[in-house]
């Protein structure tokens, strides 16, 4: 994967670009005219995507072509069961797919159906395998500096002479690899790595599993820090460390703002985790969408491009991921609508939620 030059986009920037959209297009612009949509995304396992993803992926479409049809899906983690979802939605007729891949490998013939069918494909958050049209997704390199940074300024002087274990991501999703790379470009010769393990469907079972064979390698006092690529994974990690009586408890990295995860970092279990601001990312997704359903070029939408393992110069949109510990609460998930003081601030976390500024 390698990107033709940096594309990086500010949050007010995208608002602006995607909203910019919603007068343009081919049939008269937004409302003028009206094709099926197809929404598939890849897990119930990971909060983010029905809470997050679907609602304002859906939300935007319905503004940028109110005529419109949405078709949605979730695969489960099953790259059996979105190739299905994936054939049925060519079959009624959809006219544009936005699909974030469950396995990229598994599901490039189906890709390559879609494109032969004269269906495009916009990857979202993943990038998939084969003629895909366009890509909205962010820098998952950045995603892994980001946590390897935190898990560095956590441990602090001791750094050196600290053992961390690394939890990363499904290796068969390309994002896993990516973030792995980002944090060991960071994590390399400045700390001791234990233990590292791979995820399977990102699920915080595995990833219990997985912490409970690190503990019993390394010992409870051996590990000083965790390198956990997502917030589900994180999950499993700090429910296993402190099945283990471990205290206390190593600074955990995560990834995408979860609401328990959230409450995590003000509880002090959690020490960061990585935010994605999603309305600009489904945002762009919807854009390219409905430019493509409408037959329109998608280069005033693309701040740049990216190569897959199959097809070189998709247009692309990388945005730029947000670190944020208990101290960056309020002025990121809280001042961008992603939750209330009070969806936080449960009444068991009101007096950490008073010591953090919160409340």
């Amino acid at each position: 994967m390698r990107t033709r030059r940096l594309h990086a986009i500010a949050a007010m920037a995208a608002g602006l670009m995607v909203t910019a959209l919603a007068g343009c297009g081919g049939n008269g612009g937004a409302g003028g005219d009206s094709f099926t949509i197809g929404l598939l995304l890849p897990s119930y396992g990971r909060p983010r995507f029905d809470h997050f993803d679907r609602p304002l992926i859906e939300k935007r479409l319905k503004e940028l072509c109110a005529r419109c049809k949405v078709e949605y899906a979730n695969a489960g983690d099953d790259a059996a069961v979105q190739r299905r979802q994936i054939d049925t939605m060519i079959t009624k007729g959809a006219s544009v797919l936005i699909l974030d891949v469950v396995d990229p490998k598994a599901l490039r013939s189906s890709v390559e159906a879609a494109h032969k069918s004269g269906v495009p494909v916009v990857a979202y958050d993943r990038l998939a395998q084969g003629p895909v049209s366009g890509v909205v997704t962010f820098d998952g390199m950045q995603v892994g500096r980001l946590q390897g940074e935190a898990l560095l300024k956590a441990l602090g002087d001791k750094a050196d002479r600290s053992q961390i274990v690394m939890m990363n991501g499904d290796p068969t999703g390309p994002n896993a690899e990516w973030f792995k790379r980002g944090a060991l470009s960071v994590l390399q010769g400045k700390v001791k790595i234990g233990k590292s393990y791979d995820t399977v469907d990102w699920q915080s079972e595995n990833a219990h599993d997985n912490m409970s064979r690190a503990l019993a390698a390394l010992g409870p006092g051996g590990i000083d820090g965790v390198l956990a690529a997502s917030d589900s994974i994180a999950t499993g990690a700090i429910s296993a460390l402190k099945g283990a009586h471990v205290t206390p408890l190593p600074p955990v990295t995560g990834q995408d703002a979860d609401l328990d995860a959230v409450r995590r970092l003000v509880s002090g279990e959690q020490y960061m985790t990585v935010y994605k601001p999603f309305r600009n990312q489904a945002g762009a997704a919807a854009a390219m969408a409905v430019a493509l359903g409408r037959g329109d070029d998608v280069g005033g939408i693309a701040t740049g491009t990216i190569d897959n393992a199959t097809t070189k110069d998709i247009p692309s949109v990388l945005l730029t991921p947000v670190p944020v510990t208990v101290r960056d609460i309020k002025d990121t998930l809280i001042k961008d609508g992603l939750y209330t003081i009070d969806q936080i601030c449960i009444p068991k976390l009101r007096a950490a939620c008073d010591k953090a500024g919160l409340t």
